[in-house]
């Protein structure tokens, strides 16, 4: 018979197999969105030394993720500054205008093509036409034998 000592059993007397739901598996990172940030960035610079502290214990932050926002923050303005006005290049309706225009380049170039075979194809018809009958338009022309 096996008896487990009561030492190795917790004393809540919960099975040691047993998660603790106080410790989660595993931390999950904090996201904050841009709306977020600029309220406490706006908040933040806005209180004195005291108020600073107690914002960022209320909200669990430290100033140093307060410097990152203020960076990013103005970083963002310096490229929305550095952007020049007007639809940028990447703009998917220029995309599809440049790729209309080369569709129609190819196909025009195709539509040439065609068309230069077919004038040939007339021309090959018309001199094969002109060999099966026996009628040379040059030769009865010109009664001296070769043609010019």
């Amino acid at each position: 018979m096996n008896v487990t000592p009561t030492a190795s059993r917790p004393q809540t007397g919960r099975m040691a197999d047993d998660p603790d739901p106080e410790v989660p598996a595993r931390a999950q990172r904090r996201r904050y969105s841009a709306g977020y940030k600029q309220r406490v960035l706006a908040e933040y610079e806005a209180a004195d030394r005291a108020g600073k502290g107690a914002l960022l214990r209320r909200e669990g932050l430290y100033t140093s993720l307060i410097s990152a926002w203020r960076e990013q923050r103005d970083q963002g303005a310096l490229e929305a500054l550095g952007k020049p006005a007007g639809r940028s290049a990447g703009d998917a309706r220029d995309r599809e205008l440049a790729r209309l225009r080369r569709d129609n380049e190819r196909l025009a170039a195709q539509l040439d093509r065609a068309r230069t075979v077919i004038e040939v194809q007339g021309k090959l018809s018309a001199l094969l036409d002109q060999l099966a009958t026996g009628s040379d338009p040059d030769h009865d022309r010109d009664s001296g034998g070769e043609p010019r």
